[in-house]
């Protein structure tokens, strides 16, 4: 949110309780009363030419690995194991955010997001949501809308 309030972007806070067994963006649609096709998750792949790349998809689809491939102009990307994840995001499981990571890796946002004015996504740490104009999080991420789901 830091990053978000410095460049003097909008946006509204979520926050809610969670537990271990309910991270899913699902579960937070339904604690925070939002449909879930408007909370989107932040999943880090690896990609064998360009490494860490970072896909935001909405919660109730499924990442297509091998668009993701061609988009980020890899032959194959793979999921980041998650014991990875901290050290090279900087964030944990059910706290991921494609704002402020470590490094500003690629990034690529499912172009589901154009059907909303706005998005949720994590605000890096769990129990806590960001809601942002799509333009807004490819802004911060210099990323780029893409085909990237099933």
């Amino acid at each position: 949110m830091r990053i978000v309030e410095q460049q003097k972007i909008p946006y509204n806070e979520y926050e809610f309780e969670w537990s271990e067994d309910h991270l899913s963006a699902n579960s937070v649609a339904e604690k925070i009363g939002i449909e879930d096709g408007k909370i989107f998750k932040t999943l880090v792949t690896v990609g064998n030419k360009t490494g860490p790349v970072v896909a935001v998809i909405p919660g109730n689809k499924e990442l297509n690995l091998k668009k993701l491939a061609s988009a980020s102009g890899n032959k194959k990307v793979d999921m980041l194991h998650l014991k990875d994840l901290e050290e090279t995001t900087g964030y944990i499981r059910g706290g991921c955010s494609p704002i402020g990571m470590k490094k500003l890796f690629p990034t690529y946002i499912a172009e589901e997001a154009n059907q909303f004015e706005t998005i949720i996504v994590s605000a890096g740490k769990r129990g806590m949501q960001i809601e942002l104009q799509p333009e807004s999080i490819l802004q911060v991420t210099n990323g780029k809308l893409a085909d990237l789901t099933m």
